[in-house]
């Protein structure tokens, strides 16, 4: 067996470890989650936690950013500028970790992987791969940017990326655009929430404007694609235009 397969089969074995020790050994409810991250509320934890959460273990990321926001606005320990930042790097390293497996072990291996237990147990199947697949098709590599704004694609869109091979660079520029602009939008939320409701309310109103962030990041991604439709035609030759309407 060659020395890079060996290397390969090491590295996948402690990835899966970890990932099996996260998944059994995470507090899955919400209010745990939140009450441990409140306590432990730095620019580090952050990082962290945005890296789970955008890579494909599981993870509530309405409890990361708008509380961080609120609490910064509370009593400004923290920057709501920088909070922005680092939660973008975290998602981006996330982002990285899903790229560089999927271009690794390759469509095979992520298919058995998401049909696996512990796929189920990271709440991936073969079917959201596939969705996150045809989006990626559709939409070819400014899907990495749309990506990143949409339930339940911002979380597997590297995956199609990677087992496409899309260029490095372009995937970490889109990847982090999208990711700056939806947390952006979550650190706005937990700004307003900071001005309106005290802290024994907040749990309850990040659960209660979940679904409204939903419906936000796919206005944002519809606007996004019409205002780049309106951009290309716009700039078509006046020729190729008149072409088209004849």
């Amino acid at each position: 067996m060659k020395k890079d397969t060996i290397q390969l089969i090491v590295i996948l074995a402690v990835l899966a470890a970890v990932v099996v020790a996260i998944v059994l050994f995470m507090p899955h409810d919400i209010v745990t989650i939140y009450n441990w991250y409140k306590e432990h509320l730095t620019y580090g934890t952050i990082l962290l936690l945005m890296a789970i959460e955008s890579s494909f273990i599981p993870f509530p990321s309405e409890v990361v950013i708008p509380p961080a926001a609120y609490f910064a606005a509370r009593n400004g320990d923290l920057n709501i500028i920088m909070i922005v930042l680092i939660a973008t790097l975290g998602a981006l390293l996330g982002a990285v970790i899903n790229y560089v497996l999927s271009l690794l072990i390759g469509r095979p291996v992520v298919y058995a992987f998401a049909n696996s237990r512990i796929g189920h147990m990271c709440l991936i199947d073969a079917e959201k791969v596939q969705k996150a697949e045809a989006y990626f098709d559709r939409h070819g590599a400014i899907s990495t940017f749309l990506g990143r704004l949409i339930p339940a694609i911002r979380q597997l869109i590297s995956i199609p990326a990677g087992l496409s091979r899309m260029n490095f660079g372009t995937f970490v520029l889109f990847t982090s655009l999208g990711a700056g602009i939806w947390n952006a939008v979550l650190a706005g939320l937990g700004y307003w929430l900071s001005q309106h409701f005290p802290e024994d309310q907040l749990l309850a109103q990040l659960e209660h404007y979940n679904r409204y962030l939903s419906w936000a990041g796919y206005a944002l991604a519809i606007f996004i694609v019409l205002f780049l439709a309106y951009q290309a035609i716009r700039k078509r030759p006046a020729s190729q235009q008149i072409d088209t309407n004849s």
